[in-house]
């Protein structure tokens, strides 16, 4: 098939990266993402780090789906967030806040610029 695709990242090259250094706020998170489609704007793949928390700041929309691990989402205006396994989100422009990662978190996602 052609117009089909599935997240398996078993034949995917994976990338290292961490969040940029002034955005670290605990611990030393380390990535891995695994892109399986990338066009148009659109990234789906899966991804996963190591325990840490830094800031982010959302330009893109992004739907996750936690695959293993548990990680604490602080929004700026206080809200707080815990995600594990099952758990399905978007976040969308303009999000501000803190992602903390407790135990080793690996989720599915799609980003569109």
């Amino acid at each position: 098939m052609t117009h089909y695709a599935t997240l398996d990242i078993v034949d995917v090259e994976a990338e290292e990266s961490r969040p940029p250094p002034d955005r670290v706020l605990g611990g030393d998170p380390q990535f891995t993402t695994w892109n399986v489609e990338e066009r148009d704007g659109l990234y789906a793949g899966v991804w996963q780090s190591t325990p840490g928390s830094w800031r982010i700041h959302y330009g893109e929309w992004e739907y996750c789906r936690i695959l293993s691990g548990v990680s604490i989402i602080r929004e700026d205006d206080g809200e707080t967030r815990e995600v594990r396994a099952g758990d399905s989100f978007i976040l969308q422009p303009g999000f501000r806040g803190i992602w903390e990662v407790v135990e080793t978190t690996r989720k599915e996602y799609v980003i569109r610029l």
